[in-house]
């Protein structure tokens, strides 16, 4: 019971530390680092630091044969590059909550995988998981106004939950042979390998580790330096947080996982609204409520159509 109240813990920060992440990340690129950039910056990081600690640990884990690299590329360009470089693009556009929301409908999308696709069974909590979240969604995005959305917004979030959904997919396959740090060490490694070919490293603006940051909403007037910000990214941004969902995954099942990290859209909204004054309408707020209902709907019909 107590490894269990262990792994939730875990859990419930790392959610918490992801949502947070999504502060330094909007005004890094407030101050002029695009997307792109802040993802490359993201990922070289934390590669570097969890390869290290792998590396200390056990060396000999990271082999792997021929017939998993191709897995292990389409894991790292899907699952670690464009699911980070959309969802900065995304929390650019639009407030914390609401791209997170988008984010989490991963599960809507690989049920619907499952059923189409892999032509497996499942329920109507599928269905009424599909209807529920397209109806907060209309909420949400408040179409009858004529979208008060970013538009541009809306679509890289959608991008974002198609690319998560396909980290999940292709991580559930990679789990069964390889553990969490190898398979974070490949991923990583290969978003790296991609941004260093794409946007090399000599043309990068290292000057945002020096630049003066402004503080937007709350502590407007204030400044920050950016290295700080950037410290904060790779470190209890994405290293800390990752080990604490992998720590909560090994003692906790898949649904209660997904249960607590829905808490993520959650927390990033508050911290979206306390540190940004990021705000919501009443219709909004409902719809976010009615989205995150069928979210839990669709993960359950998820998980009774991987079962049987």
């Amino acid at each position: 019971m107590l490894k269990h109240a262990r792994a939730e813990v875990a859990l419930l920060f790392g959610a918490i530390f992801f949502a947070l992440n999504a502060i330094p990340a909007k005004l890094l690129m407030a101050s002029g680092l695009s997307a792109w950039r802040l993802t490359e910056l993201r990922t070289t990081g934390a590669f570097l630091l969890i390869l290290i600690i792998v590396l200390i640990k056990n060396p000999s884990s990271l082999r792997v044969t021929k017939s998993e690299i191709p897995l292990l590329i389409a894991f790292g360009l899907v699952g670690f590059a464009f699911v980070n470089v959309f969802y900065f693009a995304a929390v650019a556009k639009m407030q914390i909550g609401i791209a997170l929301i988008i984010e989490f409908t991963a599960p809507i999308w690989i049920t619907l995988w499952l059923r189409f696709a892999r032509r497996k069974h499942v329920s109507s909590l599928m269905w009424w998981g599909l209807t529920t979240a397209f109806a907060g969604l209309v909420l949400l995005s408040q179409i009858w106004q004529g979208l008060t959305i970013s538009g541009v917004g809306l679509i890289y979030a959608f991008i974002d939950a198609f690319s998560l959904s396909i980290y999940f997919l292709l991580g559930e396959n990679l789990l069964e042979k390889k553990p969490n740090e190898v398979i974070m060490v490949w991923g990583l490694g290969v978003s790296t390998l991609f941004f260093a070919i794409v946007q090399p490293w000599w043309n990068f603006p290292f000057s945002v580790f020096t630049k003066q940051v402004a503080l937007e909403g709350r502590y407007t007037g204030h400044f920050v330096i950016g290295f700080l910000l950037v410290l904060w990214l790779i470190s209890m941004g994405t290293v800390v947080p990752y080990f604490l969902v992998f720590r909560g995954l090994h003692k906790l099942s898949a649904s209660t996982a997904s249960v607590i990290g829905m808490l993520e859209p959650i927390f990033g909204g508050i911290f979206g609204w306390w540190f940004l004054r990021e705000s919501l309408s009443t219709v909004q707020l409902i719809g976010a409520a009615v989205v995150l209902v069928g979210i839990y709907l669709a993960d359950r019909a998820k998980l009774s159509a991987t079962v049987a």
